[in-house]
């Protein structure tokens, strides 16, 4: 996980107007953004990542999410950008000089949800409430040649979901976890193997624990023994966290499910290291 992970200044990139460099954390700030010791490096404009011609209403294109990519052969770092109607690619290996490489428009109209997760250097994308959208799979080592900003293209779209609101992937198994999918099963996991990641398999879903609006998923080493070697699901149910042992596909057991007294939404967890708790 944390190989693909962001340093904290990417975040700039879905809600900068214009781009700077190197601007220092001054009195609680670094430029517009509150800051405390995390000087500003540099930040994208919205016009640059998305395509203001792809616009749904006229309404201007927004950020969606974010995630990371590291070329293991160049050792080059990349931003990958879910943007409302697109993708967007950004070489941020120099962070003070981040280099546009293009874009992956959506496969069906534009959305305030798509998420990106990345596995054997590919990306695998989802939107939300667009419809047939699919994932779409995206091959990153593209991105190793790109002189110029391109309009680029999914290798490949797994059309046996619609619309989806997250992906989760277990890198351990190469397993990815769709969840929240309309029109499908309720939004429970819906499990596809994408080991070959231009080929994605069906491995069926789960419903009896209802929607996700996200999830983790792991390969649990303890401290547990009775779990030691299973693959562990745990899930952001909106109103309850599910723990789900996922190991065999067509038997999904129900280890545990919580609420706690402080519930509003419960949208996203998360697991340290240590995996002896969660937050």
């Amino acid at each position: 996980m944390l190989k693909n992970s962001l340093p904290i200044f990417i975040i700039c990139f879905l809600f900068a107007n214009s781009i700077h460099t190197q601007t220092p954390c001054e009195n609680g700030f670094a430029g517009e953004y509150p800051c405390n010791g995390i000087d500003l490096l540099s930040h994208v404009p919205i016009a640059t990542l998305a395509n203001e011609n792809n616009s749904a209403n006229g309404s201007p294109p927004e950020g969606s999410d974010i995630w990371g990519w590291v070329d293991s052969s160049t050792q080059k770092e990349y931003a990958i950008a879910a943007m409302t109607n697109s993708t967007a690619f950004v070489d941020i290996t120099d962070p003070i000089n981040p280099i546009f490489l293009g874009r992956l428009d959506s496969n069906a109209n534009n959305n305030f949800w798509r998420d990106v997760k990345i596995y054997k250097n590919h990306a695998f994308i989802v939107a939300d409430n667009v419809g047939n959208h699919g994932m779409q799979v995206f091959d990153l080592t593209k991105l190793r040649n790109v002189t110029t900003p391109q309009n680029f293209t999914a290798d490949t779209i797994y059309t046996e979901v619609g619309s989806c609101h997250n992906i989760v992937i277990n890198e351990d198994t190469g397993i990815a976890y769709l969840v929240g999918c309309k029109s499908t099963n309720g939004g429970g996991p819906i499990f596809v193997d994408i080991s070959d990641p231009k080929n994605p398999k069906s491995l069926g879903d789960y419903t009896d624990a209802g929607y996700s609006h996200d999830a983790q998923v792991i390969t649990y080493e303890g401290p547990d023994t009775d779990y030691t070697g299973r693959e562990i699901y745990l899930g952001s149910n909106e109103d309850a966290i599910v723990i789900l042992d996922v190991t065999d596909k067509e038997n999904v057991r129900n280890i545990s499910s919580i609420t706690y007294s402080q519930l509003g939404y419960t949208h996203q967890v998360g697991l340290p290291k240590t995996k002896n708790i969660f937050y």
